[in-house]
């Protein structure tokens, strides 16, 4: 069973709290303001923590460490840490066995594998998803790295499914390097390829006989300087058995310095199929290889064309252009050009689904079978199959539960797919459906929940943005709960790149829930939840429509289910710029904010390298317009001296590629210098971790969710209800 600790924290309580908060604990360190002005436009801007920024620095490590003592003496003492660790052991060791990421390849099913008792997920084979004796562990991290800090990024079987490339990364860096093994012995073989992965993702793609693979690659020692070596992805080509001083370049050198690259192959392997991405703003263009090696460009950024497939009688692409929801469009493969692509699927009132991530590049949320097309439809966060023939006829939807999402459709047998669906109230399973029945029958795949979920309901709702939009709400509580504003109350969201907030199944909330609280979570403007639209509302130099959003979910709870001294807000990464900008607009609306990852100085945030791929999302300082946005709501330049700030506690990984930590460093430094409340504004890192638990080994994970949730539960004041465990 996976988690989601980004969005749903399990909850815990505490009796003899103000015993616990008495105890002697470590101080925390005197941070000394060392101003240091920049000028933006015409703008003077200082910044008192610009030396926080340098995690190298011992004196910088110092402080990160004294920070840390000091929350972690805080927390740990608590009368019930222990217990919700042992509550999360106890949800973690009586999961089922759950599967994800499957391909279908020669007969064979792929999947990752999570199992209790396993600190990182292992590659499996399987015979069918109906025969889970027929396992077999191709690639098990927990052997290669007996410290447990290496994970599995991605793998990618060869055409005949008798060899997969696998990348691996330690510590959560997500530097990752790619390793081949023999899939019917699991022995590793030889070839081995440095820097596939970075910054902008990384991608394989095996050759149509299996004797090498296309491969991503980023600048090695001496091809480019220092500030460029993790920029500038280009595509190489390695041939089994030989060095890899001998892989030659295959394309690249034109694209965007901050291109992602994703790579796919048709079924018979003949077709390179390249997608890039201009960093992370929703920017695609399309190259095309044929079986002479010629390279041919299918669309451009300005076609606005999001997602490519193969099909076996041409290629199926989703476009935005004139279509924010999205059109699907068939190419032929004999002469792919734009302009002979037929319009199959028109734009409707649901969003078409473009692409799942994953960090192997981008999946299609759309499938093609023989003689089938198989629709991921998004209609504000629930999803739907939608199943047309491949000239867009409707032909009915595949069943699958009320009220929940679709992770993934993968071709099974004729026209027949497997699929994974979860609610907000049960676990993700694994469906097989029959397209000549028209029936779904749930596979072997099935997860269980340890904690019963028989009197929680999902109900939504919609919040009035400041602007007039409605945003919708989901909110997840006990049957019966009392609307007396009274309730201990967990808002989260997101609100960026594109991603929608769609039903997912967490069993840590059953505590929070036994407990009388309330989750609720916003599908704010900057997510995909209505199509382009809604994505560019909220990006850009409209991002403070995110934040307005928020607040105006925030006020909905508050309407009926709960007040500001009982409301808690979390997020991470995107949602931790979330949290920051909120509680800096809004102290007076939150009692608790937990921040996980989060990014605060916008106006440096450029600086970074995984900031430079995030200013197609964002905006650049370097642009009027842009900085005057960025400057207006960046929650680092907004904390206020003399403010009374709620309790407020940030995480961090030390090695987080996506998120520099110093963004969190810097903001704690100024929210402790500011407060006037009495609340504690906390940092803890973590040493041998990545973005948000990315990587992570359980008992890491099981030791960030524990502090995100004693927390939460201390400063509300909630009491520990210890969920009842059932048998799965």
């Amino acid at each position: 069973m996976r988690f989601r600790p980004m969005l749903g924290i399990m909850i815990a309580v505490f009796s003899s709290v103000a015993l616990a908060w008495q105890l002697e604990v470590p101080q925390l360190p005197l941070t000394d303001k060392r101003s240091v002005a920049d000028v933006y436009h015409g703008v003077k801007v200082t910044d008192d923590y610009r030396w926080l920024e340098d995690g190298k620095n011992p004196e910088v490590i110092a402080w990160s460490d004294a920070q840390d003592k000091h929350a972690r003496a805080l927390l740990d003492p608590l009368p019930l840490h222990a217990e919700i660790e042992q509550f999360l052991k106890r949800l973690y060791n009586k999961r089922a066995p759950s599967f994800y990421d499957l391909k279908n390849q020669h007969g064979l099913l792929f999947a990752m594998n999570s199992q209790p008792g396993q600190q990182q997920d292992v590659l499996v084979t399987l015979r069918s998803p109906n025969e889970l004796a027929s396992k077999r562990v191709v690639v098990d991290p927990n052997q290669i790295d007996p410290s447990y800090s290496t994970a599995i990024q991605f793998f990618i079987p060869s055409i005949d499914g008798s060899k997969v490339a696998v990348s691996l990364a330690g510590g959560g860096s997500e530097a990752g390097t790619l390793h081949l093994f023999d899939v019917a012995t699991g022995k590793e073989l030889p070839d081995q390829e440095q820097r596939i992965t970075g910054n902008g993702g990384g991608s394989v793609a095996w050759s149509a006989d299996g004797t090498g693979f296309y491969y991503t690659r980023y600048p090695h020692e001496g091809e480019r300087p220092r500030q460029d070596m993790n920029f500038y992805e280009q595509v190489y080509f390695h041939k089994l058995g030989t060095s890899v001083s001998q892989d030659s370049y295959v394309i690249g050198k034109d694209f965007p310095r901050i291109a992602e690259i994703s790579l796919t192959t048709s079924d018979d392997g003949r077709y390179l199929l390249l997608s890039v991405e201009n960093g992370d703003g929703g920017q695609y263009e399309h190259f095309l290889r044929d079986p002479s090696g010629k390279w041919m460009q299918l669309a451009q950024f300005s076609d606005h064309i999001m997602a490519v497939a193969f099909g076996n009688d041409g290629l199926y692409m989703l476009s935005r252009d004139h279509a924010p929801r999205g059109r699907l469009m068939r190419l032929p493969l004999t002469d792919p050009e734009l302009k002979n692509a037929v319009t199959i699927v028109p734009e409707s009132t649901a969003v078409l689904q473009d692409f799942g991530f994953s960090l192997s590049g981008l999946r299609p949320a759309f499938v093609i079978t023989p003689q089938r097309l198989y629709v991921t439809e998004l209609i504000g966060g629930p999803t739907e199959i939608h199943i047309f023939d491949h000239d867009g006829h409707p032909l009915g939807t595949v069943p699958v539960e009320p009220v929940s999402s679709i992770d993934q459709i993968v071709p099974s047998q004729g026209d027949n797919i497997l699929f994974e669906n979860m609610s907000w109230v049960d676990p993700a399973a694994w469906f097989v459906f029959d397209a000549a029945s028209n029936q779904t029958t749930v596979t072997a795949m099935r997860e269980s929940s340890p904690a019963s979920f028989a009197e929680i309901e999902a109900v939504g709702e919609f919040a009035t943005s400041k602007d007039g939009t409605k945003v919708p709400l989901n909110i997840i509580r006990r049957k019966g709960t009392k609307l007396d504003g009274q309730n201990p109350t967990i808002l989260t969201g997101y609100g960026g790149f594109g991603l929608s907030q769609t039903p997912f199944f967490d069993p840590s909330l059953s505590a929070w829930l036994d407990a009388g609280g309330v989750f609720a979570i916003a599908s704010l403007r900057g997510g995909g939840e209505f199509g382009e639209e809604w994505h560019r509302a909220g990006m850009l130099t409209h991002k403070q429509n995110v934040f307005d959003d928020f607040i105006a979910c925030a006020e909905q709870l508050i309407k009926a289910y709960t007040n500001p001294a009982k409301l808690a807000i979390e997020g991470g990464s995107n949602g931790g710029l979330l949290m920051g900008a909120v509680l800096t607009q809004r102290p007076d609306l939150f009692r608790v904010v937990v921040s996980i990852s989060g990014i605060y100085d916008m106006l440096r945030s450029e600086t970074t390298e995984n900031g430079q791929f995030n200013v197609t999302e964002y905006g650049s300082v370097k642009n009027p317009d842009a900085f005057k946005a960025l400057y207006a709501y960046s929650p680092y330049q907004h904390v206020k001296d003399g403010t009374k700030y709620p309790s407020i506690l940030f995480t961090v990984g030390e090695n987080d590629p996506r998120v520099d930590p110093w963004h969190s460093r810097k903001m704690i430094a100024r929210l402790q210098a500011a407060n006037a409340s009495k609340n504690p504004i906390l940092l803890i890192s973590f040493s041998n971790a990545g973005h948000g638990g990315i990587g992570s080994a359980e008992d890491q994970r099981i030791a960030m969710e524990t502090y995100w949730s004693e927390f939460i539960y201390q400063q509300l004041g909630v009491k520990w209800v210890n969920p009842v465990m059932q048998a799965h």
